[in-house]
């Protein structure tokens, strides 16, 4: 599995090798030491043991999920797509960081299997590529719906340039509040 730091401070994108034959293919989705280690090079604080919850959500072609984030202490994620692809959008809100209210978009897709580890303190949301995609998700602590956060995947402060059409959204993340009042809670 090669681990590659990103654009933003502490992501990682973690891309496992899959070995093909005339069966198919087979992949190491998540591999313990190789991700205790990746952490411990990046001074990343989270290791494989915290990881409590794996959630799994299916959408359609031009569907987008976010832009979701959690307050208090944050939350770890890793973030894969078992199925089709999706355009993964991370945003820096954690005050301090050198990459602070800074995004990045990454291709996640069942080819690459590559998995995006993102760490406490940052807005989350894809948009699907493909006729369907399933993405995991792998948690570091369970929910609280008490601390959600979310900005509208359409705020102009952010700028987001989602590859596609933007065909489905939910209530919830139509009715996300904006960057700029986040932003003014946040420092």
């Amino acid at each position: 599995m090669r681990v590659d730091g990103t654009s933003l401070h502490e992501v990682l994108l973690m891309t496992p090798e899959a070995f093909h034959d005339d069966r198919g293919w087979f992949t190491r989705t998540f591999d313990t030491a190789i991700f205790d280690q990746a952490a411990v090079d990046a001074g990343i604080d989270v290791r494989s043991g915290d990881f409590t919850q794996d959630s799994q959500s299916r959408s359609r072609r031009g569907v987008v999920r976010g832009m979701h984030g959690r307050g208090g202490r944050g939350e770890a994620k890793l973030v894969r797509c078992a199925r089709g692809s999706v355009v993964d959008v991370l945003v820096d809100i954690r005050p301090g960081s050198p990459t602070f209210g800074q995004q990045a978009m990454f291709e996640l897709d069942d080819e690459l299997h590559a998995h995006l580890y993102v760490p406490p303190g940052f807005l989350h949301g894809f948009q699907v590529t493909s006729e369907w995609a399933d993405v995991c998700y792998r948690i570091d602590r369970p929910h609280e719906p008490g601390e959600d956060l979310g900005v509208a995947h359409d705020d102009p402060d952010l700028g987001i340039a989602w590859p596609d059409p933007v065909t489905v959204v939910s209530q919830r993340d139509r009715s996300a509040g904006s960057w700029a009042t986040l932003r003014a809670t946040l420092v």
